[in-house]
């Protein structure tokens, strides 16, 4: 039966890779059928010929995601060995060979999926970027990384996120406080996606100078936004008019970045998403890029994934 040894510079290291859990050893062994033995510094991996090349290459290209700055979690290994087991090696070998990585004092950001690398270069290259895809695809989270990386590098002066007042089921009017304690549950996710990357003084240090302005979407109108990032959040809940609202914003020097998942709408049924509306509408605009993420870039807890296919399954 062939094998294979592969050696690393140290168990601890080694452990990383599989987030020191002997469970997801046994989830390569069942998964890929081989069988696998570690001990010390290194891991013996038996099957046949075709399924311990690709198990060694889980190894190898955990390895390398790491050594690039990516913190392994249980949804990143997860992630990784589907990819592999669904046979689309050539998706992480062009992800982790040609790596596109936004560093910060505080950390790395590295994409966990080769879309979420292009969603990213399209950021870079477009004006206008829609990022659309299910929950637990990074689109929020990237889109402000790279909003954090041009306001740094001096690409753009300030940083302005926005999104849409509107909840799942309960009436703005009915929640208890004023308008400002009222809407910050609907900015709090963007709140924390700053305070990861940034450190949460960092970050309210710019807001309070004005470098970082969040607010809800209905603050944008009749202003011209220049020089600026801009990121619309949870998008699908717009209304057509927000949209055109929001869009024609757009000033010199500035990119803009739409996100949201068509899926998860929570405006009257009777009401349009301006989302859906604008992906139709500005699909063939030269400087206007619609991204479109797959349930396989979902890097959250892998129930996540199995969620978003089974609600989709008895949607149809």
């Amino acid at each position: 039966m062939p094998s294979q040894t592969l050696h690393f510079s140290s168990p601890r290291l080694l452990s990383q890779l599989y987030c020191n859990s002997i469970q997801n050893i046994e989830k390569i062994e069942q998964t890929l059928d081989v069988r696998i033995t570690t001990r010390e510094g290194w891991v013996e991996i038996d099957g046949s010929s075709d399924n311990v090349g690709r198990a060694a290459l889980l190894f190898q290209l955990l390895e390398k995601g790491r050594n690039q700055g990516l913190r392994i979690e249980n949804s990143d290994f997860d992630s990784i060995l589907s990819t592999i087991a669904a046979g689309r090696e050539a998706e992480l070998l062009e992800l982790f060979d040609d790596p596109l990585i936004i560093q910060f004092k505080t950390c790395s950001i590295v994409p966990k999926t080769l879309n979420q690398k292009h969603y990213l270069k399209a950021i870079t290259q477009n004006e206008v970027v829609f990022g659309i895809g299910p929950a637990g695809t990074g689109k929020t989270y990237l889109a402000v990384a790279s909003a954090i990386q041009a306001l740094l590098n001096n690409q753009v002066e300030k940083i302005i996120i926005t999104r849409p007042a509107v909840e799942a089921g309960e009436a703005l009017g009915y929640l208890p406080g004023d308008l400002q304690e009222k809407i910050l549950p609907y900015l709090r996710p963007l709140y924390d996606a700053l305070y990861q990357v940034l450190s949460k003084e960092t970050t309210e240090h710019m807001i309070e100078n004005g470098t970082i302005e969040i607010a809800p979407l209905a603050y944008m109108r009749g202003r011209t936004l220049s020089h600026a990032f801009i990121l619309l959040d949870e998008a699908q809940n717009t209304t057509p008019e927000q949209m055109i609202m929001f869009l024609t914003r757009l000033g010199d020097s500035s990119r803009m970045v739409i996100t949201g998942d068509i899926t998860q709408i929570d405006l009257p049924h009777s009401q349009k998403s301006g989302l859906k509306q604008a992906i139709k509408v500005l699909d063939t605009v030269q400087g206007i890029q619609c991204f479109f993420f797959e349930n396989h870039d979902v890097v959250r807890h892998r129930l996540v994934q199995k969620i978003i296919e089974a609600y989709n399954l008895h949607r149809s």
